[in-house]
């Protein structure tokens, strides 16, 4: 194949991924069909069973794509010259971000949640995360950071999965626009149980400011 065809068949499948993302986050993966992708790409049914197989394997690409996104956003996340919870903190903003405004995320968020209705096995999408939690905490161990009572692995298998949860019921209670707000409620609670007394209250704002200036310099994708 040619680098021109190479090139169709790469944005051809694009469209249909991205075209798949949009419908899976506004009305989930049993409501939405191959014919509902192709529409919305404005590509034939045929190119979606050509480049995808199914519709289980258009929906395991779409959280695939979002792993693929992993290791750049938490390789920011990595400057030894900010205090590890700090970035911590700001890398969870980062992902609420993703959750209330990228349609690929928001995507693989409600495909996981509906993941008994999917023939096909859908990756953990917590996993990275939560290793990341795990190196931070343990990198303000070692930095005398954190409170003696706290072990990262267990702390962040509960911080991760407490975040997912409340960003879930904060969107269908009040709407994704409010996520933040409650983030950084969440964090002025749980913050001061995990560190030493260092003002937990300015470590969540500082950590929200520099996810927002990271937001500016790198917007999120939109795909609807």
């Amino acid at each position: 194949m040619d680098s021109t065809l190479q090139e169709r068949a790469r944005a051809t499948r694009r469209s249909l991924l991205e075209a798949a993302a949009c419908l899976f986050a506004e009305q989930g993966y049993a409501r939405t069909s191959v014919n509902d992708i192709s529409a919305r790409s404005g590509r034939t049914s045929g190119s979606v069973y050509f480049h995808y197989a199914s519709k289980e394997g258009v929906a395991l690409a779409v959280v695939q794509d979002r792993f693929a996104t992993w290791p750049g956003l938490a390789a920011r996340y990595t400057d030894r010259a900010v205090p590890p919870l700090e970035r911590l903190v700001a890398l969870s903003y980062d992902i609420a971000r993703a959750l209330a405004e990228d349609t690929l995320t928001r995507a693989g968020a409600r495909l996981w949640a509906e993941r008994d209705v999917i023939d096909a096995p859908l990756p953990d999408p917590f996993a990275l995360w939560t290793a990341a939690a795990t190196r931070l905490l343990a990198q303000a161990r070692a930095a005398g950071h954190l409170a003696h009572h706290v072990r990262p692995a267990a702390t962040a298998r509960t911080l991760v999965r407490a975040f997912f949860g409340l960003c879930t019921l904060t969107e269908a209670l009040e709407g994704p626009h409010t996520v933040t707000d409650r983030l950084t409620d969440w964090w002025q609670l749980t913050l001061p149980s995990l560190e030493r007394p260092v003002e937990p209250a300015g470590t969540a704002g500082r950590a929200r400011s520099e996810a927002a200036r990271r937001a500016v310099r790198s917007p999120a994708r939109r795909t609807d």
